[in-house]
């Protein structure tokens, strides 16, 4: 397996081709677009593009829909002591960071249109100036962005500047949502499991059988890749060592009704597990229960059918579940999804640092 082979998963055609298109670009320092729904892996792409080429420097990233505007130019550009209210020492901005690299800004079309200005003058003279600085620093630096939205139409409401996309639009590349690759979801659900598995060290691994596997294939994944990992890290949770099947596929990890799939959103889905653990409700209780989240007391007879939990695993790998489930349901976007999990935002980011999410 080569290393591309290891970053984008599977070997349907679309996937070929996507690997094809990497292959063929990686050695340009052209800039680059990758065009893709959320959770398809626009930065898994970015980072393949990276690999694949000549480039010595780091691959950096920034995601401009999660940086407050007032911040993030200090944040791309770094900013000098003393240049603003709370700058008590020289930083070097992401650009730096990047020398001879490549730097990915993920959700341009987030971007500020003053900041758009700015970038553009950087793709034309290949030099920054920090804020608060006089001085120019020259820049060797590839740069790839990411978008889920149509910069065409931003283009077109005043949102998004055309020269700037003209100038970044070198090279296109189109990330396919899971619906068009369904057949490689098995060899995706592999991966994460064996990813999951090698980090956590235990001993849990759960079994899609044939029927499972059939479900996963027919569902839509309107959350693409990022969705084939949260039912991953849910089968690891409430299936450990356990056969999977078509229901349990249906009934606990996607939620699906007779008329439509609906996204499961983490309360209703760990209501629907505490039954698999042990509480053993009553369909009338569910139901009862069915718009509220378990309470510490749903889990009193957890060992009525365990020996034991691994508690502060446990605890995690739903918080993880949860962050996903919120950053899904609004589409990458920090601010939103820390105020459904009655966050402060900077919380919620620490967190997604520290679970690599």
């Amino acid at each position: 397996m080569t290393p591309l082979d290891k970053k984008i998963i599977g070997q349907s055609p679309s996937a070929v081709q996507l690997k094809k298109m990497i292959a063929l670009i990686a050695p340009s320092d052209a800039p680059a677009i990758i065009y893709g729904a959320t959770g398809s892996g626009k930065e898994l792409v970015a980072e393949a593009l990276h690999e694949e080429s000549r480039r010595k420097g780091r691959f950096v990233t920034i995601n401009c829909a999660a940086i407050p505007k007032e911040l993030i130019e200090a944040e791309i550009f770094g900013y000098e002591k003393g240049a603003f209210t709370g700058a008590v020492k020289s930083t070097t901005g992401k650009f730096e960071q990047a020398q001879k690299g490549t730097l990915f800004l993920d959700e341009i079309g987030d971007m500020p249109f003053d900041l758009q200005t700015k970038l553009l003058r950087v793709l034309e003279n290949s030099v920054i100036t920090k804020v608060g600085s006089n001085s120019e620093t020259k820049l060797d630096v590839r740069i790839i962005c990411a978008t889920h939205k149509n910069l065409d139409e931003l283009v077109k409401n005043s949102e998004f500047r055309e020269d700037l996309l003209f100038r970044l639009n070198v090279f296109s590349v189109d990330v396919p949502s899971l619906s068009e690759r369904n057949e490689d979801i098995p060899a995706l659900i592999e991966h994460f499991i064996q990813k999951k598995l090698a980090k956590s060290g235990l001993d849990a691994r759960p079994n899609f059988d044939a029927t499972a596997i059939k479900a996963l294939q027919n569902y839509d994944w309107p959350g693409n890749i990022r969705e084939v990992r949260n039912i991953v890290e849910r089968a690891l949770v409430f299936f450990p060592k356990s056969q999977i099947c078509e229901e349990d596929v249906k009934k606990y990890l996607l939620r699906i009704n007779t008329d439509v799939i609906i996204r499961a959103e983490e309360q209703d889905t760990i209501w629907s597990e505490i039954d698999k653990l042990g509480t053993h409700l009553s369909d009338s209780e569910i139901q009862k229960h069915d718009a509220a989240p378990p309470t510490p007391k749903d889990f009193a007879n957890w060992f009525d059918r365990n020996n034991s939990v691994d508690l502060r695993s446990l605890l995690r790998d739903i918080e993880i579940v949860l962050i996903e489930a919120a950053l899904d349901r609004n589409n990458g976007n920090t601010s939103e999804a820390s105020q459904d999990l009655k966050l402060l935002r900077t919380t919620l980011i620490e967190k997604i640092k520290k679970y690599g999410l």
